[in-house]
């Protein structure tokens, strides 16, 4: 990736020794980073990143020494603590801290456990939100998180919580009522009880599904399924986490929003998958 490239004229923020950014660096294509994150890059003496971090970001801190703090379910992993903790001694030892994490850092990725600990410790910080997989993720899959046609309402929750199981304080029943398109983070180890808590709380078993893995990257994939065959249909097809999960009517939308297939010369699947029997732009 190209690190030479000037940012456009503004009056960019300077990241100053003993002070920590915490960065989004979106759901994985290097070109998702905004240019806020590219300057602090550029300025970092340390860059702290996560698993879902691509490595041809990292490439825009030739400068920096690169600290991997990956969290991955059921693969050994850096203590939360022990992360944050670390990010407060390399401030005090007076480097330009950039804590780079996938996605958003306030969407289910603990950037504000940490910048709770650096703001406790009194060290100064700057947060930089990023594309979440949530939106961008399903976005690449030609998958909109809201249609007009669809939805006014969405929910993201995640599928597992500190112990790493289905969290409990989740009202699925709620959720399931009151919410046309749920996007499930991290869902895919618990993807059968969940499946099953949204369908005894009402949800058709042909609800439609997609499940969106390494979102946005080259090895993308995107399986659409239901709610009553979506544990077969996984297993079958071997996606593994990371995913991101779409349930709702929103996912019918695929077959006439997949541009990545279009651009590839697939033609669209379906021109009115919602069945309005109206162009869209009479709707």
């Amino acid at each position: 990736m190209t690190t030479d490239v000037p940012l456009p004229a503004h009056t960019w923020p300077v990241l100053e020794e003993g002070w920590v950014w915490l960065c989004g660096a979106g759901p994985g294509d290097p070109g998702l980073l905004t240019l806020h994150a590219v300057n602090a890059l550029r300025q970092a003496d340390v860059v702290i990143y996560d698993a879902l971090v691509q490595e041809d970001i990292l490439s825009w801190a030739p400068q920096a020494e690169h600290i991997y703090a990956g969290k991955r379910g059921g693969k050994p992993s850096a203590k939360q603590r022990d992360i944050s903790l670390r990010l407060v001694d390399l401030a005090r030892a007076g480097k330009r801290v950039l804590r780079l994490k996938g996605g958003d850092p306030f969407v289910f990725g603990r950037g504000g456990e940490e910048a709770q600990t650096l703001v406790q410790h009194g060290v100064p910080i700057r947060i930089i939100p990023g594309i979440s997989a949530g939106i961008g993720g399903l976005a690449y899959a030609g998958i909109p998180v809201t249609h007009r046609d669809v939805n006014q309402s969405v929910t993201f929750v995640t599928g597992h919580d500190q112990s790493g199981n289905t969290p409990g304080s989740l009202d699925w029943t709620s959720i399931s009522k009151g919410s046309q398109v749920i996007v499930i983070y991290m869902g895919m180890k618990h993807i059968a009880q969940i499946a099953q808590q949204l369908m005894d709380a009402g949800r058709s078993i042909h609800e439609p599904v997609a499940v969106v893995t390494t979102a946005t990257t080259d090895a993308q994939q995107v399986l659409e399924t239901t709610l009553g065959t979506i544990v077969e249909d996984i297993a079958q097809a071997g996606l593994e986490p990371p995913a991101i999960i779409c349930v709702g009517q929103s996912v019918l939308m695929r077959q006439v929003l997949d541009w990545q297939g279009m651009a590839d010369g697939t033609p669209a699947r379906n021109l009115d998958p919602l069945g309005r029997g109206r162009p869209a732009e009479s709707a």
